[in-house]
């Protein structure tokens, strides 16, 4: 893992999502008090994610077998607005999401300790794992452009929870994890 990937607190404003959202003066968040609550990054080279021996690597470890791309522009994909709304209901889900970017730019929102927005800013190359039971939501930036490829442990889980979840094991259990660490 290396450095490379910018985030900060957000501003509590309602604007536009595709906006930064930073509090003045920013309040940066550092990749290892990402990884303090699950959140985890690589750098990889997208020109050649089809043949990267890193990528590789690290889906053998990870056991990330299911892989697909999915390409976020009002000309690519059906329903373009109401999928990018819906992409930022905040939520959960009972697996790891996994996303790496091929093309583009967007914003992963996760919540901290104290339940306090973080937003993570990913580009073309950005490699990001999300834990189980985190509260989390996806926008585009104003470039309204990404293309991801989304990895999955086994076959692919789309189910989101919209919070609130306290009460779902994988919740408790994320939470019971943050205690410990």
């Amino acid at each position: 893992m290396t450095s490379g990937i910018e985030a900060w607190y957000m501003d509590e404003s309602s604007e536009d999502q595709k906006l930064p959202h930073r509090l003045k003066p920013n309040q940066p968040v550092t990749l290892r008090q990402l990884e303090q609550i699950g959140v985890y990054y690589w750098k990889l080279n997208a020109d050649i994610y089809e043949n990267d021996p890193e990528l590789q690597k690290i889906r053998e470890e990870k056991g990330y077998s299911y892989m697909d791309i999915i390409t976020i522009h009002p000309d690519k994909l059906p329903d373009y607005e109401n999928k990018v709304k819906m992409f930022y209901e905040e939520h959960l889900h009972l697996d790891d999401e996994i996303r790496y970017i091929l093309d583009g730019s967007s914003y992963f929102d996760v919540r901290d300790k104290d339940d306090r927005w973080i937003r993570i800013a990913v580009s073309k190359g950005d490699l990001i794992t999300l834990p189980a039971g985190i509260y989390h939501r996806f926008t585009v930036d104003e470039s309204n452009y990404t293309k991801a490829m989304r990895l999955f442990v086994g076959e692919p889980v789309w189910k989101a929870y919209n919070r609130p979840a306290d009460d779902s094991d994988i919740r408790k259990a994320y939470v019971n994890s943050l205690r410990c660490s």
